[in-house]
């Protein structure tokens, strides 16, 4: 029952922010398909597509989906029009600033990316153009899905310090979101303690109107679409947190932070792109988090077992792979 509410929800979201010819599309899509269903890709004067269970898909006139784009309804610059319209509520100046970081977040989470014309103002985007590109994320939230790893990011004496590597789309924001709400909320043998999540990207929380949509916890507080390195002194500052939690680390500022974290006796939990540690160690920052040995977990993601497998647990210290086998 709770399934087919949460598919009644999020059809209900993207659906008005799409033009009817494009609703009926998308509304006619067999559920099956539906269910997997993780974007919608909306590029002018190019094929409708999905993004499902792992794979591509063209969208038919009738919601059916191909392998051919020929066989695919075509966007049109009035449709990018419409969705544009639909998605600012018919005010661009309204949503000027979240157009500035490439993004719209829609009613339980769920985040339209747009990409155009940048507009420069002193060297820094002022906002964009001709936008023509759109990309629906469909936000899912699998409640539960941190639970075979809590066990090795927790301890009687609290939580590591824990980076997350992983390729795109294999589930680090679903996780991290998880691990957000099982530490605040508490789960047997750990009490729940305050977390603070700098969701620099808005997916973590997915807030809306600054309310988050998805469950991070009853003892958690959201810094919502806020830069890591300015959001993490905040929260410390005001907040209080146990743990902050923070989605992609990438910038000398964003080490910087963490750092003063850490002396303030703050753990954190953050994520990075990466298939591999060996990958992260090509990457300058990340390879300066991990000669310093911040992190005392280190978790991999992959996809041998499915999307969202956790290849490795490694202790950051000795880099001792903790698991016998990848789980899902």
């Amino acid at each position: 029952m709770e399934s087919l509410e949460y598919d009644a929800a999020w059809k209900r979201v993207i659906l008005e922010a799409l033009p009817e010819n494009l609703q009926k599309i998308v509304a006619a899509i067999p559920v099956g398909m539906a269910a997997g269903m993780e974007e919608i890709r909306i590029r002018e004067g190019r094929p409708l597509m999905i993004y499902s269970s792992g794979r591509n898909y063209y969208l038919r006139h009738d919601g059916t989906t191909s392998h051919y784009p020929k066989e695919a309804y075509w966007i049109t610059h009035r449709d990018t029009e419409r969705i544009l319209q639909r998605i600012s509520n018919y005010s661009i100046y309204a949503v000027e600033e979240e157009l500035r970081n490439g993004y719209i977040t829609l009613e339980g989470g769920h985040r339209v990316g747009v990409a155009g014309k940048a507009v420069l103002e002193n060297g820094r985007i002022k906002t964009l153009k001709h936008i023509s590109s759109f990309n629906i994320r469909i936000s899912r939230e699998i409640v539960g899905s941190a639970g075979k790893i809590m066990r090795y990011i927790t301890s009687n004496t609290g939580v590591y310090h824990t980076l997350i590597l992983s390729s795109p789309q294999m589930g680090k924001t679903t996780l991290v979101r998880d691990i957000a709400r099982q530490l605040s909320d508490g789960f047997p043998g750990f009490p729940g303690i305050k977390v603070g999540i700098v969701d620099e990207r808005s997916e973590i929380a997915g807030c809306y109107r600054g309310v988050p949509q998805n469950r991070v916890g009853l003892q958690t507080d959201v810094m919502d679409a806020c830069p890591k390195a300015i959001g993490i002194m905040m929260m410390i500052r005001s907040m209080s947190p146990a743990v902050i939690i923070t989605d992609e680390v990438g910038k000398a500022e964003d080490v910087d932070a963490i750092e003063e974290a850490l002396n303030a006796g703050v753990k954190i939990i953050t994520t990075a792109h990466s298939g591999n540690i060996d990958d992260a160690r090509r990457r300058p920052i990340l390879s300066r988090l991990l000669e310093k040995k911040i992190f005392q977990r280190i978790i991999v993601l992959g996809n041998s077992l499915g999307v969202g497998t956790v290849e490795r647990i490694y202790d950051g210290y000795t880099l001792k792979n903790l698991l016998d086998k990848p789980v899902r």
